[in-house]
């Protein structure tokens, strides 16, 4: 996984500093997701997985 990603915190972070917030960073093939308060857990998911989680993320209604 290469070292310099440039990690950005979500819009919905909620700004004044929070720490406990969603980011993600991206390489030329692949996104990469990490929650702030625990940066060195770094969450690289398939083209597959990502869109079932935006998918779910988007329907909150949808039991599970």
């Amino acid at each position: 996984m290469p070292l310099n990603l440039h990690w950005q915190k979500s819009s919905f972070s909620g700004g004044g500093g929070a720490e406990d917030c969603l980011e993600i960073a991206a390489d030329p093939t692949t996104l990469h997701l990490r929650e702030s308060d625990h940066p060195t857990t770094i969450l690289t998911p398939t083209p597959t997985a990502l869109h079932a989680l935006l998918e779910r993320i988007a329907s909150p209604t949808q039991e599970l």
